[in-house]
């Protein structure tokens, strides 16, 4: 019906399959092709080529270019990847020539575009940091150009309306603010009488991955849907938003979540489970618009609906997770007794280190924190060890029970015991009193065990079907 706007985004993993999401999401409905726009990632691994890798870190062609390496090399050989990956969609209604025609410009441009900054930064007189962050932008552009330009391209050979939107601003010296470039870039556009492949990178003033980094796609897909006055927000990913983790617990074990509410997509965000970026959700709730988390390849189920106000019925842990790559940064000092405003010291230390904690706990004069693994560092820890008595630091993990309404008489002792009986030691715990997340700091070896206890002993099965 016209009217119902919905920004749909498709991740990089399922735009490496994409002739089955043309299958399962584009076409599926063939009298409802129009009045969605798809805000597309990079196809599956190229970001982590041209950036460096998203989980281990390897460097990419921006590294190279950083460290003043061959990246020009790094970039051909990417060209001739793309090519080939051009290649695996011709079945699917892909203009061979024309795209490899397309891509193949802009690589050659950015080698050129990348020399010239080089000479620049060789002349002092521009601050590296903020030529480094453009080149950043750059690259990270180019995995979504393609990827959004070949979906026009082949839905536009299969017969039907198709426009690439390109949010990237290449070759575009206007000085426009990331929303201005949206609104410019959709104007004009009738989104009921054309499919739109809008890129997930879009170029503005403020630099979007200069606070958002790698998770600068749900931010384009958060404001497009906000700016456009979307109905709905639709994600699909290679898998459901389920109860737990299918290759620990078993897939006969769990179930996908048919609603949630935005609070319990933050807590999962927090140990770095995203449903999506919470910088990029936010938005979305304020505007009181909906996300459903699809799968894309169980097309028939309704996916995950996360709204504003949802509140489960009947007190339930709706997830168990956690991350095992966590550390336990504990600080014990006997003047923190009494004192005001003693911990004060130590969140601004954290502060300067941009360090944000998952979970803490604290007594007379211990204070305790949970943060990710990559934010130790040695920096951190010398500058506490400098102003405190005694700093602990210690490998854990975190197991987490989520849900829109655990308040219920008995729940922390009944996961209590569900660990105890599976001789897991609960180092730290941790709950507030609004009683949406039940964390449990365990041993880093135990963590696999922690989640498949506590999924068993609080997660039931949810009744009949989730509906679109």
């Amino acid at each position: 019906m016209k009217g119902f706007l919905r920004i749909e985004k498709i991740g990089g993993t399922s735009m490496s399959r994409f002739p089955e999401i043309i299958d399962n999401v584009i076409l599926r409905s063939p009298d409802d092709v129009y009045g969605r726009i798809y805000v597309v990632s990079a196809y599956g691994g190229i970001t982590n080529e041209l950036l460096e890798h998203k989980k281990t870190g390897q460097p990419g062609i921006y590294q190279l270019f950083r460290s003043q390496e061959n990246y020009a090399r790094k970039m051909l050989t990417l060209r001739d990847h793309l090519f080939e990956l051009n290649q695996t969609f011709v079945a699917a209604g892909l203009n061979l020539d024309e795209a490899n025609d397309f891509i193949g410009d802009h690589i050659d441009q950015s080698i050129n575009i990348l020399r010239s900054m080089e000479n620049v930064l060789a002349s002092g007189y521009i601050s590296r940091k903020a030529l480094l962050l453009a080149a950043r932008e750059l690259l990270a552009s180019l995995g979504e150009m393609h990827s959004a330009f070949n979906s026009a391209n082949i839905l536009g050979n299969r017969g039907y309306n198709a426009t690439f939107v390109d949010l990237s601003g290449w070759e575009d010296s206007r000085q426009l603010t990331i929303d201005e470039r949206i609104k410019d870039s959709f104007q004009g556009i009738d989104p009921f009488s054309t499919i739109c492949f809008a890129t997930g990178y879009t170029k503005g003033t403020e630099g979007i991955m200069r606070e958002f980094d790698r998770g600068y796609s749900e931010v384009t897909f958060s404001k497009v849907a906000v700016l456009l006055g979307a109905k709905e927000a639709i994600i699909h990913k290679e898998y459901h938003l389920c109860s737990g983790d299918p290759v620990l617990i078993g897939e006969n074990n769990i179930h996908p979540l048919c609603n949630t509410n935005f609070d319990v997509a933050d807590q999962l965000a927090d140990v770095g489970m995203e449903a999506i970026h919470p910088k990029a959700s936010k938005p979305l709730e304020i505007n009181n618009i909906p996300i459903r988390v699809k799968n894309a390849f169980d097309p028939d189920h309704g996916g995950t609906l996360i709204s504003k106000d949802f509140i489960a019925p009947q007190s339930m842990v709706e997830i168990v997770t956690g991350s095992d790559k966590v550390t336990s940064l504990e600080v014990h000092d006997t003047r923190m007794v009494g004192e005001v405003g003693f911990d004060l010291r130590i969140m601004q230390i954290l502060a300067k280190h941009q360090i944000s904690y998952i979970s803490k706990s604290t007594n007379a004069n211990t204070i305790g924190m949970i943060i990710n693994d990559r934010d130790c560092t040695d920096a951190l820890v010398a500058e506490l060890h400098d102003r405190f008595e005694h700093i602990t630091l210690r490998k854990v993990a975190i197991v987490c029970a989520i849900g829109s309404n655990i308040a219920q008489p008995g729940i922390l002792a009944k996961a209590a015991g569900a660990l105890a009986r599976d001789n897991i030691n609960i180092l730290a715990v941790s709950q507030t009193a609004r009683q949406t997340n039940m964390q449990f700091v365990v041993e880093r070896e135990q963590f696999a065990q922690a989640q498949i206890s506590l999924h068993a002993a609080l997660c039931m099965t949810q009744p009949g079907t989730c509906s679109l």
